[in-house]
């Protein structure tokens, strides 16, 4: 499988920017490699772009998302189980449970984190989730993923590449905190 997504990659960077948006695009409701992959290999190679590079694979992902929701409305529940095979129906029950719980900050979460951002796109239209609000949700947390990487990567350049992904994750958790306070705090006012 590794050497698929390795032969993929290389494709969609052949084709430059387009490639990034068509990498974006696929990647929101079906398994090739992340975009991040390609979109690190280009801001490293041209940083005066970064930003143009960030913002093009964020309206890519976000209308993948809109596809993914799509294929979920559509195809319903057989859709699902055909592309995630094996642990479709364990993947979807988690989704549900995680929707039912935080509404559209999962979808947002999703989109923002190493979380698989497309089991989330095909689930939110097979729960008819409000599409507006899911392409809302789809739109910051992909923006804000890949301008996170792209920033970081303007200003630290190829030293911190290898810590990506604990960037991200470090302010997933810094959001988190920040919500559960908002929370609280709305809860302490109300009283």
């Amino acid at each position: 499988m590794h050497e698929i997504f390795v032969r993929m990659n290389d494709i969609f960077q052949a084709m430059g920017v387009e490639g990034l948006a068509l990498n974006a695009f696929i990647e929101s409701f079906f398994l090739v490699p992340p975009p991040d992959i390609l979109l690190i290999a280009m801001d490293l190679a041209n940083p005066s772009k970064a930003l143009y590079y960030a913002f093009i694979c964020t309206i890519a992902s976000a209308i993948g998302g809109g596809a993914g929701y799509a294929i979920g409305y559509w195809g319903g529940r057989p859709a699902f189980n055909w592309i995630f095979r094996k642990s479709g129906m364990e993947k979807f029950e988690a989704v549900e449970a995680l929707y039912n719980k935080y509404g559209t900050f999962a979808v947002f979460f999703s989109a923002f984190t190493p979380i698989p951002y497309k089991v989330f796109t095909i689930a939110s239209g097979i729960l008819s989730m409000n599409f507006w609000k899911f392409m809302l949700a789809s739109f910051f947390g992909r923006g804000l993923r890949f301008f996170i990487v792209s920033i970081v990567l303007m200003l630290f350049g190829e030293a911190i590449k290898q810590y990506i992904e604990l960037v991200i994750i470090l302010v997933t958790v810094l959001m988190v905190l920040f919500f559960v306070i908002l929370y609280k705090k709305r809860k302490l006012l109300v009283k």
